[in-house]
């Protein structure tokens, strides 16, 4: 099957031997880890939980140390704790986290001053630098993604551990031969080992498509990014591909729409496969759909269009009777100058300050909560409409 946003890998034989490689080296996580998160999962597709779900845009490697890790661990676990309170249920937290290295792209090529070289692809595939050897993608970074993976999934669950709180990790499934080889057989079916759940993106979820095809043969929970483009029928289709047993914490679907889309789209989405009996999830992209570029090249993200998408995601569940299943959210625990507004407000004059993303810009942490207090107030609403 056509498998789209791959890299263009230059030594075939060297990609084979590192995937066999990739294929003999331990599993990041077990697969009664996987089975636990999809009855978590379970509770949300009943209403009787939230999903709070963040992290880089795009791993990198040299951002895999444990003050960074802990930052995050700690931003995600303060969210958790307000929008807790106020959903009145308990939060299911997924960090996009330990394994978080490959993003798709726009173009396969990026050209400055004349000189084209590849797209960046994440550290899974190549490097950030524009130098020809930096952009060539190297096969020998799949297992350098496994080794920092492990190193951040111990010291993620040495954290979780110490603060007594469910931790979950999550990636986008992008780049198959990494996807593929971390995938193991059980006497109940294959898992993905790399990770507790992963989705499938915008880009990628072409029903006849190889993205496809491959999360619908791993017993992992799962999700799909659906955007404003998405119609009922491409919903309906992706929940019987992906779902044919209509198992309440198999499915999730992330509405990415946009603040400008999210309320005209969502509603006969969301109508149409309740209709056909999904117990489907349904979570709130409020980033990708509002992203820019300012004045001096910046990619950025106004905090408070991003809460007006939010805003709109819970008003159509309102309308609706359904379920608003959570977040997922591009957010850091440093005090970065990505994003605009905020308590602490970050300025057009303050993006180039600290603009330390490796792909899209990122809520900093005091954002991150401002964004949490809003979440709260949602959910609070929310129980109240439904007394």
């Amino acid at each position: 099957m056509p498998a789209a946003q791959q890299p263009q890998w230059p030594d075939a034989e060297a990609l084979a031997e590192a995937a066999a490689h990739l294929g003999r080296t331990p599993s990041l996580v077990l697969p009664q880890e996987c089975d636990t998160l999809r009855d978590r999962l379970a509770a949300v597709a009943r209403g009787e939980a939230v999903i709070l779900q963040g992290g880089d845009c795009a791993e990198t490697f040299d951002g895999a140390g444990e003050q960074q890790v802990d930052a995050k661990f700690r931003t995600l676990n303060q969210m958790a704790a307000v929008i807790a309170e106020a959903a009145v249920a308990p939060v299911v937290t997924i960090g996009r986290m330990a394994g978080q290295y490959a993003k798709p792209r726009s173009g396969t090529h990026e050209t400055r001053d004349g000189v084209t070289l590849p797209a960046y692809r994440g550290d899974l595939v190549n490097g950030s630098v524009f130098t020809a050897g930096s952009r060539t993608p190297q096969p020998d970074r799949l297992a350098r993604a496994h080794r920092v993976s492990a190193t951040t999934l111990n010291l993620l669950r040495a954290l979780a551990a110490r603060s007594r709180t469910e931790f979950w990790t999550s990636h986008e499934a992008l780049v198959l031969e990494y996807e593929r080889a971390l995938t193991r057989g059980t006497p109940a079916g294959p898992y993905n080992l790399s990770a507790h759940t992963v989705w499938v993106g915008e880009r990628t979820r072409q029903l006849g498509g190889a993205h496809i095809d491959y999360v619908a043969r791993i017993r992992n929970p799962i999700a799909v990014k659906v955007g404003p483009t998405t119609t009922p029928d491409d919903a309906l289709a992706l929940v019987d591909r992906l779902d044919p047993d209509r198992e309440p914490g198999r499915l999730t679907f992330v509405a990415r729409m946009g603040a400008d889309a999210v309320r005209d789209v969502l509603p006969d989405l969301v109508t149409k496969v309740s209709a056909a009996g999904s117990p489907v999830i349904w979570v709130c992209d409020p980033m990708h759909g509002n992203t820019f570029v300012a004045d001096g090249g910046f990619k950025t993200r106004r905090l408070d269009v991003i809460v007006d998408e939010l805003r709109g995601f819970f008003e159509v569940h309102r309308a609706l009777g359904t379920h608003p299943g959570g977040v997922h959210t591009e957010l850091t625990g440093e005090h970065v100058t990505e994003c605009l507004g905020g308590t602490y407000p970050v300025t057009p004059t303050d993006l180039p300050t600290r603009y330390e993303t490796a792909c899209d810009p990122r809520l900093n942490r005091s954002q991150s909560l401002d964004l949490a207090w809003e979440l709260a107030d949602l959910y609070a609403e929310y129980q109240l409409s439904r007394r």
